[in-house]
């Protein structure tokens, strides 16, 4: 099967301000069909992601991940009430995706002290009337809050449910033209790779490498990486090894994998390999190289709409034995804003850990390579980000040129 290769059109990468307002709307309506299909009065949305997703809003993403000061009422049917942090109201104006913005109840210790319990009472009172408001029921949806939130709805008569089943499922099919803000976050991630790339001379630190991809995302409006996945030389082996202030020698493998959270809050999410120096690459080098570029290629050309997870675990590329202990932990997994549903993970960890779905039209997808050997050594990490079009037909996202040296 042939991919379609990337474009950098600007009509296929920008979307227009228009464009950005309808998808707002058919992602928050794609939440709701999925509140639905469950039964679902409401989801009480604090992930920063979920939220951005359901109704554009966007103020301190990392921040408000571990701090329970922000929050979406998303109901199946009725109003929107987006709960921001104090002072800060107004920056969620102008969505048509929310219907009311009020102050919200910060029920976290760090904020109450030995009132918390009376916050977070309040807090429920709040929510049940909503509820009330928009049809009733007892089945709330909830995620990312306190196990103390939880326990009040319950003491309200509630059922509560993990939230993040409908959001996934709802996030897992891009809604029409949600596909050029991921394109628009991949070639300005490709910049920043770019400058990566050209500032990697024997010397620098890791650290310091890192640095220019993390600028040139603030630069274009993106908003963190989620990962310090850069490491050089021995670091490389076993992969997940953090950005650290070792310097990078001439003729070392440096491998990355961007992690991207960019433009309009969507996953730029690819991986490579770079030869440090101008310098040839060892054989055992480009034997690494070509077998992770080969797993990369053979499983992407398995990516076809209707496949079940397991067809394509089936037919996966199989890791040559001394490389398959330090396997990636993931053949292929989800990506829209962040990773996301499915995780479609390799044979030998499919008894324990793996499910079924089908690869469906509207989804993207990574297809992840890691090569190491177990015996240690260098190691070469490779991903491409994929998008499986209405018609069937699978586009190739990411554009990043592989390492030639490393190819010959």
């Amino acid at each position: 099967m042939s991919i379609i290769r990337p474009t950098h059109l600007p009509e296929d990468c920008e979307p227009t301000q228009v464009e950005i307002a309808q998808i707002q709307r058919d992602r928050l309506a794609a939440v709701r069909r999925e509140l639905k299909k469950r039964d679902l009065t409401a989801a009480v949305l604090f992930d920063p992601t979920h939220m951005r997703y359901a109704t554009g809003s966007r103020n301190m993403q990392v921040y408000s991940m571990r701090n329970p000061a922000r929050y979406a009422f998303v109901p199946a049917e009725g109003k929107v009430v987006l709960f921001e942090y104090a002072g800060c109201d107004f920056l969620a104006e102008g969505l048509d995706t929310v219907d009311e913005i009020r102050p919200a109840t910060a029920i976290s210790y760090y904020f109450c002290d030995d009132m918390l319990r009376q916050v977070t009472e309040r807090w429920a009172d709040e929510i049940d009337e909503l509820v009330k408001q928009s049809g009733g029921g007892k089945r709330i949806a909830i995620e990312s809050a306190t196990s103390a939130a939880a326990f009040a709805l319950q003491a309200r008569g509630y059922q509560v449910f993990d939230a993040q089943e409908p959001l996934e499922r709802a996030r897992a099919i891009k809604v029409p033209n949600e596909i050029k803000m991921i394109r628009a976050s991949l070639r300005a991630a490709e910049e920043g790779v770019r400058k990566l790339e050209a500032a990697l001379v024997p010397g620098i630190s890791e650290n310091e490498l890192w640095s220019h991809l993390h600028q040139h995302i603030i630069a274009t409006d993106g908003d963190y990486i989620e990962t310090r996945l850069i490491s050089s030389g021995p670091r490389t082996n076993p992969w997940f090894q953090e950005s650290s202030p070792r310097k990078i020698q001439s003729g070392e493998l440096v491998g990355l994998d961007t992690d991207v959270v960019g433009r309009f809050g969507y996953y730029a999410d690819f991986s490579r390999t770079f030869l440090c120096g101008d310098v040839p690459a060892t054989d055992a080098q480009k034997n690494l190289y070509r077998l992770a570029y080969e797993q990369i290629h053979s499983n992407m050309e398995n990516v076809r709409a209707g496949t079940t997870f397991q067809e394509f675990i089936a037919k996966a590329w199989k890791i040559p034995e001394p490389y398959r202990a330090r396997r990636y932990f993931a053949l292929a997994h989800g990506v829209g804003m962040t990773g996301e549903y499915p995780y479609i993970v390799h044979r030998e960890d499919n008894e324990a850990k793996g499910y079924d779905g089908v690869i469906e039209p509207g989804m993207t997808l990574c297809i992840e390579s890691y090569i190491g050997h177990e015996a240690g050594g260098e190691g070469v990490k490779l991903e491409e980000q994929v998008y499986i079009r209405d018609d069937g037909r699978v586009e190739l996202l990411s554009d990043y040129p592989f390492e030639a040296r490393l190819l010959a």
